[in-house]
């Protein structure tokens, strides 16, 4: 008997990547966490349909390469602390995108059901951040699409769409670990310009990533244990200098790396150098 596709996780996940409209985008991933929650979504199978290669976007912001974009200003006047606020909102936008992708791309790794528990989850946390960003730069007399973004962030959800193990290595564990490296020092920074709301809401965020980096450390062991690696960390360092166009850059938030359960010796080793 066929899958009924009203009620497929596949098929809520495919519908949030397919929204263009950021706000949403963001409802609707609140929304299918709280389906799956309450037990009316099944789980993705083998056959289901494929989600689509680039999620829907507005047309505002107007999205370039990296290397074109302005310079962010020094200091945390008004005018920078909106840019910083709409350069993370962007960010949590593919971050919805991205935790909803992991959730419908690999049926075919058939994972226990607390593998979807933690993506959902964090596609939960991801939209909360968007709205929160939202917020403050409405009360900064702003909104998200003022300014423009850079279209890199998409780019490891598409190198790495063959294999949910370079995904998990890529996405939580560089990516939203560089996030818990680089979010302290902004917080500081607001608070000294006096910002205390969006101080605030950027320690949400990163407490919520603290336990994201930990789900992708988790679930990159058990595939590791699934696929017969003997050792995950050097198969780990392959994969990001395979997949991750970059560096991971130091300093290190040890401390929130360490409560992710994601230890030192594993990214030390990859620091400051270029692989390609």
């Amino acid at each position: 008997m066929p899958h009924d596709p009203h009620n497929s996780l596949t098929s809520a996940a495919i519908a949030i990547l397919a929204e263009r409209d950021p706000y949403e985008k963001a409802r609707a991933s609140r929304q299918a966490a709280a389906a799956w929650r309450e037990g009316t979504l099944r789980l993705p199978v083998t056959g289901d349909p494929a989600p689509p290669d680039r999620p829907g976007r507005p047309e505002r912001p107007e999205l370039r390469l990296p290397r074109d974009m302005p310079k962010r200003r020094k200091g945390y006047s008004p005018e920078t602390r909106i840019a910083l606020m709409h350069a993370l909102a962007h960010i949590e936008l593919n971050a919805i995108d991205l935790a909803w992708d992991i959730v419908c791309r690999f049926p075919a790794e058939e994972m226990p059901r607390e593998f979807y528990d933690d993506w959902i989850r964090v596609g939960d946390d991801e939209a909360k951040h968007f709205l929160m960003l939202a917020d403050r730069l409405a009360a900064m007399g702003a909104a998200y699409g003022d300014l423009p973004a850079h279209d890199g962030l998409w780019q490891a959800s598409e190198m790495t769409a063959h294999d949910l193990a370079a995904r998990l290595a890529v996405v939580p564990m560089v990516l939203e670990a560089r996030g818990l490296d680089v979010t302290p020092a902004m917080i500081d920074n607001l608070i000294r310009a006096g910002d205390q709301d969006s101080a605030a809401a950027l320690q949400i965020i990163h407490d919520d990533e603290i336990t994201h980096v930990a789900a992708g450390t988790r679930w990159f062991r058990h595939l590791a244990d699934k696929r017969g690696w003997s050792d995950p960390l050097p198969s780990w360092q392959e994969l990001v200098r395979t997949h991750f166009r970059g560096q991971l850059k130091r300093p290190f938030n040890v401390p929130s790396r360490d409560l992710a359960d994601f230890p030192q010796d594993w990214y030390e080793p990859l620091a400051d150098t270029d692989w390609f």
